[in-house]
């Protein structure tokens, strides 16, 4: 599934929003590491922040690696500390796009 506006897009979001990771998504601190792909369609470095917005809890660690340059498709790695609902929001210049979605362990 993939969602965007103008100015930015994110793909693998899941089947429906919802996130399914089994025992390959799951690290060894417990967290669930999930793949997103981007593409920037104005200029600048992306930035990932997160929130669960169903119960209390550290926010998700995100990993933005260097080599995509400015704009176009931008890979990055997600480790959400448990599973929930998620609000995730990329920024890129002065745009930003967000959305939730569901976490699980199968």
């Amino acid at each position: 599934m993939a969602f965007g506006n103008n100015d930015l897009w994110v793909g693998g979001l899941g089947d429906g929003g919802v996130i399914l990771a089994d025992s390959r998504f799951v690290k060894s601190d417990g967290s669930i590491g999930w793949k997103f792909g981007w593409w920037r369609i104005v200029s600048g470095t992306l930035t990932i922040t997160g929130r669960r917005l169903d119960a209390h809890g550290p926010p998700p660690r995100a990993s933005v690696p260097d080599g995509y340059g400015s704009r176009g498709f931008q890979a990055t790695g997600v480790y959400f500390p448990t599973e929930g609902c998620w609000e995730v929001t990329g920024t890129v210049g002065g745009s930003e796009l967000t959305f939730v979605t569901f976490v699980l362990r199968t």
